[in-house]
C-alpha cells in the first residue's frame, strides 16, 4: 500500500467536521429524554472494531473506513426512523437533520483516507470492510441502536 504522507497532522485536523453544538442535547431535554448513566458495550462496534489490523498505517486506513461504514449504518438508522414519523414534524425534522449529517459524515471519511491512501487500496479495502459489515449485522441480534 502506498500512502501519501501523513505529514504533522495539520491537515487532518482541519479536515475532521467539528460539533455543532448542543443541538441534540437541546432537543432530548425539551422532550424529557435523559442520557443513560452508563452506556453498555455496542456488540456492532466492537465487532467492527476487531477486523483492524494492527499495523500503524493499515490501521489508521481501518479506522476511517470503519468510521465511513458506521456513518453511513446511522443514516440508514436515521432515516428509517424519520420516514416512520408520523404526526410530529418537529421530531420528523430533528430526524432528517441526523439523517442528512449522518451520511456526509460518511464521506468525510472515506475523502480523508484518500488523502493518505491510494485510491485502489481505499475502495478495495472499502469493499471488504463492507463485506464483513453485512455479516456482522446478519449475525447480530436485532436491538434498538443508532449504529
Amino acid at each position: 500500500m502506498r500512502t501519501k504522507g501523513l505529514g504533522n497532522g495539520d491537515e487532518f485536523r482541519r479536515q475532521v467536521p467539528r460539533p455543532r453544538g448542543n443541538h441534540v442535547y437541546a432537543h432530548m431535554a425539551r422532550r424529557g429524554v435523559r442520557l443513560a448513566r452508563e452506556i453498555t458495550e455496542d456488540p456492532y462496534i466492537k465487532a467492527l472494531l476487531g477486523l483492524c489490523r494492527t499495523d500503524p498505517l493499515n490501521r489508521f486506513l481501518d479506522r476511517l473506513l470503519l468510521a465511513s461504514i458506521i456513518e453511513c449504518r446511522g443514516a440508514e438508522r436515521f432515516r428509517l426512523v424519520c420516514e416512520a414519523i408520523e404526526g410530529d414534524a418537529e421530531l420528523k425534522e430533528f430526524y432528517h437533520h441526523l439523517w442528512a449529517s449522518e451520511a456526509k459524515h460518511g464521506n468525510i471519511f472515506v475523502k480523508m483516507a484518500l488523502n493518505y491512501f491510494d485510491e485502489q487500496s481505499v475502495y478495495a479495502r472499502l469493499k471488504e470492510l463492507n463485506e464483513a459489515d453485512g455479516r456482522i449485522i446478519q449475525s447480530l441480534e436485532l436491538r434498538p441502536a443508532l449504529h
